[in-house]
């Protein structure tokens, strides 16, 4: 397997080693309630550590919240959640009492609720966080085209950040974003409206035929990598190439390797279609 840097554009045959999230995080496990039983357990711990060793906790919200959270960091840790949710799970109980604290109106709730909604839409049933790739990131996978004209595929656009610097920097290829959450879907949408070689599709990608494309790019999550796995191979011509940013396919060597010199140590993992291909 190839391994490249983008900024020193070489080639090594150094083994690979894991990535910065572990492709297996987060695979079979809905990321709602894996969170809700996170929190639940440290609730009930932190009640009982409070009744049984420091009663005078019970009068004292805050601290008490910020034990549950402390709690809530350990069952989340034990339940093998990502390291990522553990500050998420530290702060939550203790921002609610404080938030609580501050007598604000009943509308801002559902407000906020509806708020949330349209940036990430159902990730608890897609398990897909809204993920955005940084300036480095782009520069690279713009690296990863090829020469000649061509039509790109960006799987879960988001804001269409990453399909924009492409399609300025590559006037010749033709490319297409995807994207199921309202709010980043119009954001990319409006964005892309004086961008002549770049369209922005609204729906579900899983229903988009990848067919076509000889570049297809996804920011997805271990959950999403062995579907899209099967479905790059069913759909992908050869020769067709699909760059992964973070995640993996399982149990499959990614043809290439591409270091990002960014603050996430990010890693393109680059595959080239066979066609018909299976794990």
């Amino acid at each position: 397997m190839r391994r490249l840097r983008p900024d020193a554009l070489c080639l090594t045959t150094e083994p690979v080693g894991q990535p910065c999230i572990s492709p297996d995080a987060g695979v079979g496990r809905n990321p709602m309630l894996s969170a809700l039983a996170a929190q639940i357990l440290g609730a009930l711990l932190a009640g009982l550590l409070a009744v049984l060793l420091a009663p005078r906790l019970l009068a004292l919200p805050l601290a008490l919240a910020a034990l549950q959270g402390a709690c809530a960091v350990l069952a989340s840790w034990r339940l093998g959640e990502p390291a990522w949710r553990l500050p998420i799970h530290a702060l939550f109980m203790p921002l609610a009492v404080l938030v609580h604290g501050l007598d604000l109106p009943a509308w801002l709730w559902p407000a906020g609720l509806v708020m949330l909604l349209l940036v990430f839409w159902r990730t608890d049933r897609s398990q897909v966080p809204l993920f955005l790739s940084n300036r480095l990131c782009r520069k690279a996978v713009l690296d990863l085209l090829p020469a000649s004209p061509c039509r790109v595929l960006d799987l879960g656009c988001g804001d269409g950040a990453l399909l924009r610097q492409l399609a300025r920097a590559r006037p010749d290829c033709r490319f297409v974003g995807i994207e199921h959450a309202p709010l980043p879907w119009c954001w990319a949408w409006l964005s892309a409206s004086n961008v002549g070689n770049l369209e922005i599709r609204f729906g579900d990608f899983w229903n988009h035929s990848l067919a076509g494309y000889a570049v297809v790019h996804a920011f997805l999550s271990p959950a999403a990598m062995p579907r899209l796995a099967t479905k790059a191979d069913d759909e992908m011509a050869p020769g067709a190439r699909l760059v992964s940013n973070s995640f993996p396919f399982p149990d499959r060597q990614p043809d290439a390797v591409v270091d990002v010199t960014d603050r996430r140590h990010t890693r393109l993992h680059v595959y080239e279609l066979q066609g018909a291909r299976r794990s």
